[in-house]
């Protein structure tokens, strides 16, 4: 290996960009909890970073809010003040700011890493592609919220919410994944990267439709269809609306939606537990980092419902959510180096 190449170096700034991307799903989660994601009704890539300083400045936020329809059927006729709209500025301001902030920490160093020659062979084109996915995540979050300014809707499309969240927890799995190749690579000089594939693609597809369930769950409030469980309404299957058909119903429905969430987790703790079960003989650790996730996880899912969707217990599940991700990638990375 050239003395240049730092994959070493490379590893260090990818966990950090990873963390980053766990936090800001974690504060997208927030915004989306205190229906914070309309409060900014522009998308200003530089200017935006910088909030209102003064008076004039957030009464005319204020006013380009009171125009959508969320101000006008929903917090507007609930007596929403200048103070509960700073509130849910902030929110919607502090994920952006995050957002600025990972594309310039990837940004730069990757420049840098490019120009002192510290990119192993193979991985150049793949960094370039994590970070346009960065940027494409940006685009994917202006389309969603340009979905709900309109003054007929009073909030997002779910299909938007769900493309946004899911292309995060994508670049996500995709960061560990890189930083594991470049961790192994420092170790193993001439080491290849893992491959994806064999039991890997089941396992990443059942996990991926629990993920789709949970965020149109999100988009959708669905999370207050019950406060039971496991009964909704009394009963194990809810009744739901099939009046435009089962695709609508499935795609819609909240309570539909609600139930398909809290019973495909079993089937994605099932799928987890063989791929824990697969890698512990490799490494114990990304075994247990797997059963704690997903225990966590199917606990806090539970104490969500129980709690009428309390804003930390919600936030805690969609963390632990974003963790799942990363000791997901763990365990489908060692076993596409076995392969």
């Amino acid at each position: 290996m050239s003395t240049n190449f730092r994959p070493a170096a490379l590893v260090r700034w990818l966990w950090f960009i990873a963390w980053l991307i766990v936090a800001i799903v974690v504060v997208g989660g927030i915004t989306r909890l205190t229906e914070s994601g309309l409060s900014i009704t522009e998308w200003k890539p530089v200017t935006g970073a910088i909030p209102p300083l003064s008076e004039a400045q957030w009464q005319a936020e204020f006013a380009a809010y009171q125009q959508i329809g969320e101000y006008l059927h929903i917090t507007g006729p609930a007596g929403m003040t200048l103070a509960d709209y700073k509130f849910i500025y902030f929110w919607e301001w502090a994920h952006r700011l995050i957002a600025r902030i990972i594309g310039l920490v990837f940004a730069l160093p990757l420049a840098w890493f490019w120009i002192r020659g510290a990119i192993p062979p193979g991985y150049k084109a793949r960094l370039v592609a994590l970070l346009a996915l960065g940027g494409l995540q940006g685009a994917f979050g202006w389309f969603m919220v340009r979905s709900g300014l309109s003054g007929e809707v009073t909030d997002v499309s779910h299909f938007w919410l769900s493309i946004h969240l899911l292309t995060a927890l994508f670049t996500l799995a995709a960061v560990v994944w890189t930083a594991l190749d470049l961790g192994r690579l420092a170790r193993i000089p001439g080491a290849r990267p893992a491959k994806f594939g064999g039991l890997a693609l089941p396992i990443a597809l059942v996990v991926f439709v629990q993920l789709l369930l949970g965020a149109w769950v999100a988009g959708l409030d669905a999370g207050h269809a019950s406060d039971t469980w496991p009964l909704m309404q009394g009963r194990l299957v809810p009744e739901f609306d099939m009046s435009r058909g089962f695709w609508w119903a499935l795609t819609h429905d909240p309570f539909l939606i609600h139930f398909l969430h809290r019973w495909w987790a079993w089937i994605a703790v099932a799928a987890l537990i063989v791929l824990a079960r697969k890698v512990r003989p490799f490494e114990r650790r990304a075994s247990v980092a797997i059963h704690a996730a997903f225990g966590s996880q199917i606990v806090l899912g539970i104490a969500t419902v129980w709690t009428g969707v309390s804003l930390w217990v919600a936030t805690a599940h969609q963390f632990v959510g974003a963790l799942l991700v990363m000791a997901t990638a763990w365990g489908l990375h060692i076993v596409g180096r076995r392969r």
